[in-house]
């Protein structure tokens, strides 16, 4: 069976132009950055981003929490919201290996409020840890999906910067915003003082992310990528396939339209969407407490459909590997079944 697998954007296969380059790049030592691929994705990164530097990088969930580790000392608070993945999806790895203290404020909108924010910019004092670091999401994961405006997202920065702090975007998602904008990627990046972005979420390549940020703060990430067993050697293999995502991510804007087609089908059906302000390429619909949300994904899934079984809030996300006609669908599968 040929499923439709909304579960993520993370489960995109590699294009046969991926597989080209990959089969064809030029490698070296990354370690000694000595592979001239990896160097070419590095430089396309920091110009697209608007930033000095960049640095190459296994994940996602690696990427950040080198940032963090650059940015921060033991003992140090990040500020980031009670939603973000890294706070919620990231195994703790910035306690746990870092010894940094997490200071949660209310993201539910996809961005702090800034009275939430101010309230850690303490006077210093020896029983607070010190607030250093600011960790904004944009597009914003478990908020729907949603896609912070350039406005709103400059006021925070600035705000952020006002008080003393450093600024990390996980933009592991930021080119699905800039497309939900209609701006470059850089309007949100070039603000910040680091960001890291995917390239195998809905860019479709197999692997990897990078950080960006100016060339002091880059040669720190490189220490501290080594430290946490992130040294690549022949890296380029993988770097090609980053390549040729990087310069296609404007298709990207294709998820978006069919993640609209399935929330419209769905929403047409009686189904109750979640609300999100500047949608991008998720859909999340509610379901009733008495719904046996395990026994609804497996029946899709005998039907071909693809999500994962989360209470009261299921997740559907569109990528590259799901069509048009996909969507549609899945949609008519899931309203049978939710009928049942």
């Amino acid at each position: 069976m040929t499923f439709i697998d909304l579960r993520s954007d993370t489960v995109t296969k590699p294009s046969a132009e991926m597989r080209k380059a990959m089969a064809e790049a030029e490698v070296g030592d990354d370690v000694y950055q000595e592979d001239p691929t990896v160097i070419e994705l590095e430089k396309l990164s920091a110009e697209i981003m608007g930033h000095e530097a960049a640095l190459f990088v296994c994940s996602g969930t690696m990427g950040n929490l080198v940032s963090l580790l650059t940015h921060c000392t033991r003992g140090d608070g990040a500020i980031l919201g009670i939603n973000s993945h890294i706070y919620v999806n990231e195994g703790g790895g910035l306690s746990a290996l870092g010894g940094l203290v997490p200071l949660c404020v209310n993201d539910d909108e996809g961005i702090p409020k800034p009275q939430d924010v101010l309230s850690y910019c303490r006077p210093k004092n020896v029983h607070h840890a010190p607030a250093k670091l600011l960790c904004l999401e944009n597009t914003h994961n478990a908020c729907g999906g949603v896609a912070i405006s350039p406005e709103a997202f400059s006021s925070m920065v600035d705000l952020a910067k006002s008080k003393g702090l450093s600024v990390h975007l996980d933009g592991a998602r930021i080119f699905n915003a800039a497309i939900a904008w209609e701006v470059e990627p850089a309007t949100y990046a070039r603000l910040v003082d680091s960001v890291q972005f995917c390239l195998s979420k809905g860019l479709g390549a197999p692997m990897g992310s990078v950080i960006c940020g100016n060339k002091s703060y880059i040669e720190r990430a490189r220490h501290w990528r080594k430290r946490v067993g992130g040294g690549l050697r022949q890296a380029g293999v993988v770097a090609a396939a980053g390549i040729v995502a990087l310069k296609g991510y404007r298709d990207l804007a294709n998820d978006h339209e069919k993640a609209k087609i399935l929330r419209d089908r769905l929403a047409n059906g009686g189904v109750k969407i979640a609300e999100v302000s500047k949608p991008t390429n998720m859909v999340y619909f509610e379901v009733e407490d008495a719904l046996d949300v395990a026994l609804l994904a497996e029946r899709c899934k005998q039907r071909g459909v693809l999500f994962n079984p989360t209470p009261k809030k299921i997740r559907l996300v569109t990528h590259r590997d799901v069509s048009f006609e996909d969507v549609e669908k899945a949609a008519k599968v899931i309203l049978e079944e939710l009928r049942k």
